[in-house]
């Protein structure tokens, strides 16, 4: 039987399934709309489907070392509750397992197939066992060279996930994660800040010292409000760099300071925070209980 676009479309009105998800279905069941209904629905992509518009912002983060390489990923769900079950938990390290090594990136990760199913599969059936939509994100490699050494801090069981490279030792590896961890650098140092950046930084400076100083009884010259200018560009780019923030551990020395007083370097970093960047619903528990009982 010829699987049209017209079936297609039928059967995902009736399933909330993909496209290909419900391409694949009628051409594993010849066709038959009944039957694919079932075949979505044995592999849990029916009912996952309905979960997907849902907003997955909570979860885990986790780290994999393997050699000189480091995969760090972010796997979702809807609730707190669920990412501190011990089912939801295992999910994450199995996730992990599936991917050390094998992928660079989230699109390659979803199409990854193992054991016959892809990992986008794999997690749609799991949504039938822990009942909330899951997403997978943020799928990254770090690597390192030999002499490098990597260090890794999870925070809250994998609420905050970090990654270090450093030349250097171990224990100053683990304190640049924690450290990063803790302040949330955005840059390294201010090599890798853009100059577009940099031009936004001091426009934004620039139109509240001038309008600081008109409203000031006593205005400074503009060659003095300039000078505040630059100083306040300046603490602020060092505010956001890792190597010129105050240690967490020491705030009396900048994390540059630290590492070459140890006789070593930091080559990188990388930081997950759950949810981060994914636009939370507001819910309202009142509106939620008086819309049901309408």
């Amino acid at each position: 039987m010829e699987i049209t676009a017209s079936l297609v479309k039928e059967l995902r009105e009736k399933t909330g399934a993909g496209m290909m998800d419900c391409k694949r279905a009628l051409t594993e069941t010849a066709g038959d709309l009944e039957k694919a209904v079932d075949w979505l629905r044995e592999k849990g992509i029916a009912k996952a489907a309905k979960k997907s518009s849902r907003i997955a912002a909570e979860g885990l983060a986790d780290i994999v070392l393997n050699g000189n390489q480091a995969l760090i990923f972010e796997l979702n769900c809807e609730t707190d509750f669920v990412a501190k079950n011990e089912k939801f938990q295992n999910l994450v390290a199995q996730v992990g397992q599936m991917l050390n090594g094998k992928v660079r990136s989230t699109e390659e990760a979803l199409a990854l197939v193992v054991a016959g199913k892809t990992v986008q599969e794999f997690l749609f059936e799991a949504v039938s066992g822990i009942g909330e939509n899951i997403t997978l994100r943020n799928v990254q490699v770090l690597e390192k060279t030999a002499a490098q050494t990597f260090g890794a801090y999870k925070h809250m069981g994998g609420k905050i996930i970090t990654v270090s490279i450093v030349n250097g030792s171990a224990d100053v590896a683990k304190d640049v994660a924690m450290h990063v961890a803790a302040m949330n650098p955005r840059f390294l140092n201010q090599t890798q800040i853009s100059a577009a950046e940099i031009a936004h930084e001091r426009e934004v400076l620039t139109k509240a010292a001038l309008l600081e100083n008109a409203e000031s009884e006593k205005p400074k010259p503009e060659a003095i409000v300039l000078k505040m200018i630059e100083g306040r560009l300046q603490k602020n780019l060092k505010e956001i760099c890792l190597v010129n923030q105050p240690f967490v551990k020491n705030p009396d020395q900048t994390v540059d300071e630290y590492v070459k007083s140890k006789g070593a370097s930091v080559a990188t970093f990388k930081r997950l925070a759950v949810g981060e960047g994914i636009e939370k619903k507001e819910e309202n528990f009142a509106q939620e209980v008086m819309a049901a009982l309408k």
